[in-house]
């Protein structure tokens, strides 16, 4: 039998309006994908319940990719050269650390 609780409680998390659904920093948008994937895993939560969480998770993880995306541009234009000044240079992810 679904849980009442949880399913109200995705339902009301669940608002159109992005704004109010994205977290204030990265760590929390991470913790709040964490606990909805539990939600949608454990099977409490109605087939309507589990639309409106796999929508606010989707919300989330565009919310998480633009401030990836955002973060890497500040590492490209703020990587700090030998001499002390600052030049932008591509940000390569896959790059080992002893290139640094």
């Amino acid at each position: 039998m679904p849980d009442k609780m949880a399913e109200q409680d995705v339902t009301q998390s669940g608002s159109t309006d992005v704004s109010q659904d994205v977290a204030k920093d990265f760590a929390a948008t991470l913790d709040q994908l964490e606990t909805l994937v539990a939600r949608l895993e454990s099977g409490e939560l109605t087939l309507e319940a589990s639309l409106t969480a796999f929508e606010r998770g989707i919300r989330l993880t565009r919310d998480a990719q633009q401030r990836l995306d955002s973060a890497e541009l500040k590492v490209q234009a703020l990587l700090e050269q030998g001499d002390g000044t600052l030049q932008a240079s591509p940000f390569d992810a896959q790059a080992p650390n002893d290139e640094r």
